[in-house]
Parts: C-alpha cells; structure tokens; sequence
C-alpha cells in the first residue's frame, strides 16, 4: 500500500516557516518631509511683479487720455514801491568823469566810465602837444535840480583845487575858480533807470535864491534873560569841545553833543531874534511857553580869523528860566529845486 502524501496546509505551514526572506512586498515607512520657507519665494514673485509693472506703467501713461491739471492761482503779492532814483549822484559822476576824459584816448577806462552813463555823448579833445594828464575838477557838487514831466535837469559846480597857468604865448588869464554844468537826462521816476542825454552844457552861476520872508521878527533885548542863557549856552557848545556844563541849559530828556574840534578861543552872541513876543519881555514867562530864535554868533580861532555862524534853536521856560528844547541847523535858504526847504535837526533825542 503506498504511503499518502501529507496534507497540502501542513506542507504551506512548514514552507512559512522556512527561514528564506518572504517575497511579499513590505509596506513603506513614513519618512517625515521638511516643508522650505516661503520668504525667498515672496521676494522672487514681488521682484518679478515689479519687473513687469514697470512697462505697463509706462505703456498705461503714454496711452493714456490727457486730463486737464487744475493748478492753484498763485496768492497775490502787494506791489513793492519803487524808490524814485535821485539823479544828482549820477550828474555829479558824469561830470567829473567827463571832465578827465579824451577824445584821441577814447578806449581808456575813463571815456568808458563816461559812456556808461551817456553812449552818444561827445568827449573833450586835448592838444598832443603836451603829455601832461587832462586836469580835473578837484570836487564836483549838485546845486540844484529842476525836475520836469519825465526829463530833469542837474546845475554842478566843479570846483578847481588849484589855478591852472597858461601856457606859454597866452595871456595869463587866471581860469575861474567854480565853473558850473548843467546835465539834462531822463528817467528815475518810479525807480526807472537814470538816462542823461548828452555832454554838460557850461553855464552861468545860478541866481541866488530868494530868500523866505522872515521868521524873526522880534528882537531880544540885550542882558535879558533869554539872551544871557543863550550866551551861556552857546559858549559852554563851542568852548573847546567838553560841553562842561552843557546839560544845565537843556530841557529834560535833550541830548546834544557838542563838536570836539572847535578851534574858538573866543565866542560871543551878536544878535538874537525870535518869532514869539512872549520871548522879548526881560522876565523869564511861565512855564511851558516857548518859541524859535535865530542866534548869531562870532567865533575867533587861534589865528586870530573871526567866523560868522548862525543857529536856530526853540526855547521853553521852565522853573524861573529859559531852556533849549531843540537845536537846528542854520539853513534857511536852500537852492531852489531841491528836495528840501526846511532846516535839518543835526542835534536832539530823547536819552
């Protein structure tokens, strides 16, 4: 009898536990994964997003429709007045600058200068005989203005510092010592450019002007109370230039400063006038009145040179006594045309 063969699961069983590797697939361990930053990427994407907007950004503006840009109107400004330019300065140059200048040199830098102010003016033509320079006025000033509708006229006087001698086979005539210009121009109204119109045309002297009609009319009696304060006072403003005692004559709160180079070594009051009558009594009035007096007085210097000087000062009373509130210049006629008739302080002010 053949032996059977052992059961087909006891032969499975015994193949399982065979020690040879099993040949089913095993399942995949969980290997865990590191996840990389965003922040580089970020940076890539808005660097490329700027990239590429900037030709859109043009492309949007060139083909864009034009709009209209509404601008604020600019505030309004008060308009700067202008300073009308004095032409005197500029007649007082030209003529001193016209005066040295030379037709046969007219590339100097004098005929320049004198050109700047007049392009088409004529220069002055000097003999070659001689190669001494073109003598000059030592001082030119304005002595009056005359102003018209858009044109003015300017009267220097050029004054010589020396007597020029003839040369020789002329007459020695002495040259005069002033010698007066008139300059014609235009312009300086409203702060336009000054203009003159041509060389200087020589003229007579200029009449004098007339003289106002008087201010003082009363006479201040001599020895009174007024005329020995203004002696006092007049001799303590030029006795050598301290003022020693000076503010004993003013009124509170006046300030004068007295000159420091008078050379007087002897002063003495020779007339006083004064618009007031209340100023003429020989008693000192109440306190508070005051009045203008004109004052002239005579200075000797060391040379024994005696100079006439005038003064205009107001006077107020005040305890018993006459005191100086003002001192004024001695101008009392000013060259007609000119900008001001009126005396000029040159002393006062409070402390």
């Amino acid at each position: 009898m053949a032996p059977t063969p052992p059961p087909r699961s006891r032969r499975s069983r015994v193949a399982d536990r065979s020690p040879l590797p099993s040949l089913r697939k095993r399942r995949p361990e969980t290997v865990p994964v590191r996840t990389a930053p965003r922040g580089p990427r970020l940076v890539r994407l808005a660097m490329w997003s700027a990239l590429g907007a900037g030709p859109l950004a043009l492309a949007a503006t060139l083909f864009a429709p034009p709009t209209a840009m509404v601008q604020a109107a600019p505030a309004p400004h008060p308009t700067e007045e202008r300073t009308p330019a004095d032409p005197r300065g500029a007649a007082e140059l030209f003529v001193d600058l016209w005066l040295r200048a030379d037709a046969a040199n007219a590339d100097s830098g004098i005929a320049t200068a004198v050109r700047a102010l007049a392009p088409e003016v004529d220069l002055p033509k000097r003999p070659r005989s001689t190669d001494a320079p073109a003598a000059a006025a030592g001082r030119v000033v304005a002595v009056r203005t005359v102003v018209g509708p858009g044109t003015w006229t300017v009267v220097v006087a050029a004054l010589r510092d020396q007597v020029e001698s003839a040369p020789a086979g002329v007459p020695n005539t002495m040259a005069p010592l002033v010698r007066y210009y008139a300059v014609s121009g235009s312009g300086g109204a409203e702060g336009t450019p000054v203009t003159i119109g041509g060389a200087p045309a020589e003229i007579a002297a200029p009449d004098a002007a007339a003289v106002p009609a008087a201010q003082f009319t009363h006479r201040v009696p001599a020895g009174g109370a007024l005329e020995v304060s203004l002696g006092e006072f007049v001799r303590a403003y030029l006795g050598g230039g301290q003022g020693s005692g000076l503010e004993r004559y003013l009124s509170p709160g006046l300030r004068v400063s007295a000159p420091k180079t008078a050379p007087y070594v002897r002063i003495e009051v020779t007339d006083v006038l004064t618009d007031a009558e209340s100023a003429t009594v020989t008693a000192v009035p109440a306190d508070g009145t005051k009045a203008r007096v004109r004052i002239r007085v005579s200075g000797e210097d060391k040379l024994g040179v005696r100079w006439p000087l005038v003064y205009r000062a107001e006077v107020t009373a005040r305890a018993g006594r006459w005191e100086v509130s003002a001192l004024e210049s001695g101008i009392t006629n000013l060259p007609a045309g000119t900008s001001s008739s009126s005396p000029a302080a040159v002393t006062g002010g409070e402390r």
